[in-house]
């Protein structure tokens, strides 16, 4: 349109060009090839600017964070291509959460089956050697009898451990009992080995979640302790449980030093992959010095008859 209306000026407008050029003239062509290329530069970066979006979000997307889309502008090939982008991220999004989801399965089917071979087997042995120790001890002369109790009471911290390594395993108490049990044994023990106050909000009115959900809730809580307590410095942390907008919420907060969002570990994307598992979303709020926040929105499915 451009170089069209340039050539319609040049054939019916009364302009000439003198060999040699006059000054006039020279003014008049420079002046018309400046317009031409503004004009020229101004449409197209407006109909390349979709291009612009489209390599920044390539650069930024990531699949741990669902639903980052590009809105369709542009027309011909540009819009088609942010079309196709689109639906290949949708694709590797669904792609993406499959595989996580058998990983994840596969992982909590291997928990299951370590935690049930210590608890069995490991911890069965210990228990053994705890009454042989005992009735060795009652039968010994000192100062065998104390280096005997000694022998006992080694053992037994260390049938304790393991016992604390099959809960964090597998914790039975979250299928025996259910998510508010399981979470108040969770933070109970956490409170106990790490020293710090944890203050737990639970409702007690929750809607009835199907196991996987449940799961995916404590295992975060889980993490989130494990982080506050590694990372944090912290000195109290709150964990609550509530409905919110029919959706069931979890939050921890700490009142650390805080973390950098660009630095999440291996930790922080274990739970967005959780998350990922059961349609959840997981937002984390950090400030140096102003402690983290964790929420986990999960929405409501119900328990399979």
């Amino acid at each position: 349109m451009v170089l069209g209306f340039a050539t319609a000026l040049l054939l019916w407008a009364p302009v000439t060009v003198s060999v040699p050029v006059l000054l006039t003239e020279a003014v008049i062509l420079v002046g018309g090839l400046g317009v031409m290329l503004v004009a020229n530069g101004a449409l197209l970066r407006w109909g390349l600017a979709p291009l612009d979006r489209l390599t920044r979000l390539m650069t930024t997307v990531d699949l741990l964070r669902p639903g980052q889309r590009l809105p369709v502008s542009g027309g011909g090939e540009v819009a088609e291509l942010i079309r196709t982008f689109n639906a290949m991220l949708e694709r590797l999004e669904h792609e993406r959460a499959t595989s996580t989801a058998r990983v994840l399965l596969a992982q909590e089917a291997e928990r299951r089956r370590i935690a049930q071979e210590l608890h069995d087997e490991v911890g069965q042995s210990m228990t053994a050697i705890l009454l042989v120790l005992g009735r060795a001890a009652d039968d010994a002369d000192e100062p065998l009898r104390e280096e005997l109790h000694q022998a006992q009471e080694i053992t037994r911290e260390s049938l304790d451990e393991v016992r604390r390594l099959v809960r964090r395993l597998r914790p039975g108490v979250l299928d025996d009992l259910g998510l508010i049990s399981a979470l108040s044994s969770l933070t109970h023990d956490f409170a106990t080995h790490t020293g710090l106050r944890v203050v737990r909000r639970f409702e007690a009115d929750l809607p009835d979640l199907d196991p996987e959900t449940e799961l995916v809730l404590y295992r975060v809580a889980q993490e989130s302790l494990t982080n506050a307590a590694r990372h944090a410095d912290a000195s109290r942390v709150e964990v609550s449980l509530a409905r919110a907008d029919g959706a069931v919420a979890l939050a921890i907060a700490d009142d650390g030093r805080g973390i950098e969002a660009a630095c999440e570990g291996a930790g922080i994307r274990g739970m967005r992959e959780r998350a990922l598992l059961i349609g959840a979303a997981l937002d984390i709020t950090s400030a140096p010095g102003a402690g983290t926040r964790i929420q986990l929105l999960s929405p409501v499915p119900r328990k399979q008859p």
